[in-house]
């Protein structure tokens, strides 16, 4: 009997997915880390508050399963809220959930899993492992369009995705809920959440001003030329193709660029934004290989972005160059670019 370690978050999808697995004969033992949050919060990490602690040991007991909690607060710190921080320090647009599923799911909780003699680390994300043993494993697209999460798993690595099971990636959001009302789930109408789990009810404004203050000094506002035309609050308030805080006037304005050394914030009418190429440092190609030429990808700049088709050109150590069919307006430093081929996932690269 092969041994999973199941990532529970006390929601319907990480519940659904051990429910499944025990159901397929595994040897299921259920996890929840305890991570990190602001002192002081009126509100837990949204990830392991003691509800959600509470409705995973449920499950864990209506399925039987061994349940434990383990605590990675400053694994969490240290790693994903440090690099948040970081992030916003240089300008950049950062995305703490990459960082979580690289460092923590697949870096302390598959560390765990492996110590233990587990064979697969499980989660509730809607995506698909294709392949055997022995061959190249491939990351493909979860069956519901809507609730596909393969940009935030593109840094995994074949050694990763040879010992991950992902139950839900056939199954659509409706039929998750379907499931777990007819096995009496204790989440089975859990609401979702999408704030940033560590803020503990925060705006992440006033977290910034509290853990980063020197990435939110006051500074002018320019046009491309240098002419000034305001003050802004922080650089970090900002992010490219942004309108919303801009000063008024007769022509609509968009941040256009951020200038770290300047603390300044430049602005450009909307035709002026957007560009057709970027560059993408710290590449993580899905089959642990970089391809030999350019190639037709679809590329996403951010998990909400439309994909947009481009040229992909692999570079020496670890880059890659895209260049667009049609300029993007909102090319964000610190986000990630991940490429698709129909359904398939490729790779990713944070841009710069």
């Amino acid at each position: 009997m092969k041994k999973v370690v199941v990532a529970l978050s006390g929601g319907v999808d990480s519940s659904v997915a051990a429910a499944l697995l025990v159901e397929q004969g595994f040897e299921v033992l259920g996890a929840t880390m305890r991570l990190w949050n602001a002192p002081g919060c009126d509100q837990e990490n949204r990830c392991c508050t003691p509800e959600t602690r509470s409705l995973a040991a449920s499950l864990a007991e209506k399925l039987s399963i061994p349940f434990i909690v383990l605590d990675e607060a400053q694994t969490f710190r240290n790693v994903v809220v440090q690099q948040f921080l970081d992030g916003y320090t240089r300008g950049e647009t950062p995305n703490p959930c990459v960082t979580c599923n690289r460092f923590l799911k697949w870096g302390a909780l598959w560390d765990y899993a492996q110590s233990i003699g587990a064979d697969y680390l499980a989660t509730g994300h809607y995506a698909r492992v294709l392949g055997r043993p022995g061959r190249v494993y491939e990351l493909w697209k979860g069956r519901d369009p809507g609730k596909d999460q393969t940009y935030f798993l593109s840094m995994l690595t074949q050694e990763h995705l040879a010992h991950t099971l992902f139950p839900l990636g056939e199954l659509r959001k409706t039929e998750v809920r379907q499931i777990a009302r007819e096995r009496g789930l204790p989440a089975a109408d859990q609401p979702e959440s999408q704030d940033l789990c560590f803020l503990g009810g925060r705006d992440y404004r006033d977290f910034l001003a509290e853990y980063a203050p020197q990435a939110v000094q006051p500074g002018p506002i320019t046009d491309r030329a240098g002419k000034l035309l305001g003050q802004h609050n922080g650089l970090a308030f900002y992010t490219i193709g942004q309108r919303k805080g801009l000063p008024a006037a007769a022509q609509a304005l968009y941040v256009w660029k951020k200038d770290i050394e300047n603390n300044r914030l430049i602005v450009c009418p909307a035709e002026e934004l957007g560009g057709e190429t970027l560059r993408v440092t710290g590449m993580n190609w899905i089959s642990g290989a970089a391809p030999t030429k350019p190639f037709q990808a679809e590329v996403k700049i951010r998990f909400r972005a439309a994909p947009a088709r481009g040229m992909v050109a692999p570079e020496p150590e670890g880059g890659a160059s895209v260049r667009f069919e049609k300029p993007l307006r909102d090319i964000t430093p610190g986000q990630l670019a991940v490429f698709y081929q129909s359904e398939q996932v490729l790779g990713g690269g944070w841009i710069v």
